[in-house]
């Protein structure tokens, strides 16, 4: 039988070693088919409505306010990117059947998965937007504890934060999600 020559065996504990140096995918749900892209021209876009729909209820009484889903994918990815150590990286946001679906994926050491979190937008009795976690799914990855309180903290703050202050002064009568937009009414108090 022959022997292995030394080099063989450094070759070979080299890409060992190697392999457990890297990330491994763990796998988790599907990304959307079709890509959102990400731009700040879109949180511009934003920013541009949401004073254009403040001037306009200001006149009219009423507010409303339409996001698309390039619209809420970049403002979170720019809420995200501004953190040390998100807890999710590559955003994309779906708007559909009243349910917003974040995509995104975690890393917990050299684990790596693809994460979808379900969101529900709902008004309170103040007509202020409540925004929590229906369901969360992060592959093999356990779920950190108290994950469906950050989540919604941090997305209500995210949502709310931009817009709030178009908001300010109107009661929030209905939010509608469908077909990749989200549509926010209301009149001024």
């Amino acid at each position: 039988m022959k022997k292995i020559k030394p080099v063989i065996r450094v070759s070979i504990l080299s890409l060992i070693l190697a392999s457990l140096a890297c990330t491994v995918f763990v796998g988790g749900p599907d990304y959307p088919s079709t890509p959102i892209a990400i731009s700040t021209e879109a949180v511009a876009s934003l920013d541009l409505q949401l004073q254009a729909a403040q001037t306009a209820a200001a006149q009219s009484g009423t507010l409303t306010i339409t996001i698309n889903e390039t619209q809420i994918t970049s403002l979170l990815a720019t809420k995200l990117d501004s953190q040390t150590d998100p807890f999710i990286r590559d955003p994309q946001v779906t708007l559909r059947n009243g349910e917003i679906q974040v995509y995104g994926k975690a890393t917990q050491g050299n684990l790596q998965a693809n994460v979808r979190i379900i969101l529900v937008a709902s008004l309170d009795a103040e007509g202020k937007p409540s925004i929590t976690v229906k369901s969360a799914d992060f592959g093999p990855l356990p779920a950190p504890e108290g994950l469906n309180n950050t989540i919604s903290a941090f997305i209500s703050q995210a949502f709310t934060g931009s817009i709030g202050p178009a908001a300010t002064g109107i009661r929030l009568e209905s939010i509608n999600i469908a077909d990749g937009v989200m549509t926010l009414s209301g009149r001024i108090q």
